[in-house]
């Protein structure tokens, strides 16, 4: 079963993310087929607009508990990390305009994936957390870059060191979400693609691409502190410590080591 669903519909595709029983959470398989399909759907010159969303109860819970407990993260460790800069900078830097659909759990690495892209719409249900803090790791995925564009520095800050678990209300008026969207949710996305294809969408997307290759080095330069800030907080007690307490499901004793 392939760990990432592409739907081809000409102008529009839809990339959904499919580990159901996992909550989409990411592992090294899914964050392989990632970086190919977003480098298919790049060369896509008939495809305008581009579809993000989560098969079954979530869009996605972040990187996969199994693959943090492992040494080297299921693979090479910088390999998988510079697979997941390459990821976001694929969606980032995309020449379409991409539409994250999250609904359920959008957490981790997850929500750092999702606000890549260039709207965010979250069902109210949603819940969203920046919540790397509670096993004693950074964001990664470029959630630093991202959340100071869209909080400020400040804010952005506060927020990653809370690692607290925020309503879709929440998270729209803070403006990590750009709309939200109840049960009619496919219907809502259906009525903004459709908007989009009527629109000038080469003037648009010039736009994009402006600021796009002027933030390009910023986030390129996250990215690596981030991967080398990451192998370090991996080594911590308190990343040991965070990892244990949550297969042990219990509060976690960090001694800031």
């Amino acid at each position: 079963m392939s760990t990432v669903n592409v739907l081809d519909q000409g102008s529009v595709v839809v990339l959904e993310l499919n580990r159901p029983e996992a909550l989409n959470a990411m592992n090294v398989e899914m964050l392989g087929e990632l970086e190919r399909v977003l480098d298919e759907v790049s060369k896509n010159e008939k495809a305008k607009v581009l579809i993000v969303r989560g098969n079954g109860n979530a869009f996605s819970a972040g990187g996969d508990i199994k693959m943090m407990l492992q040494d080297n993260v299921g693979g090479d460790f910088d390999q998988v990390m510079d697979t997941i800069g390459s990821i976001v900078t694929k969606l980032y830097t995309m020449p379409k305009v991409t539409i994250s659909a999250i609904h359920g759990a959008a957490a981790g690495l997850g929500l750092s994936f999702a606000l890549a892209s260039d709207f965010v719409v979250a069902h109210t249900s949603t819940k969203l957390a920046m919540n790397f803090i509670k096993i004693g790791l950074i964001p990664d995925g470029g959630g630093h870059f991202f959340m100071e564009k869209r909080l400020g520095e400040a804010k952005a800050k506060q927020m990653i060191w809370e690692g607290r678990t925020l309503s879709a209300e929440e998270a729209h008026e803070l403006g990590l979400v750009d709309s939200l969207a109840d049960d009619r949710m496919e219907e809502e996305i259906s009525k903004r693609v459709a908007a989009l294809l009527q629109a000038p969408l080469q003037a648009m997307l010039e736009t994009k691409m402006i600021y796009a290759k002027q933030s390009l080095p910023r986030l390129e330069q996250v990215l690596e502190l981030e991967k080398n800030a990451q192998r370090r907080m991996r080594q911590s007690e308190d990343h040991k410590e965070g990892i244990k307490a949550f297969v042990e499901k219990r509060k976690p004793q960090f001694s800031g080591k």
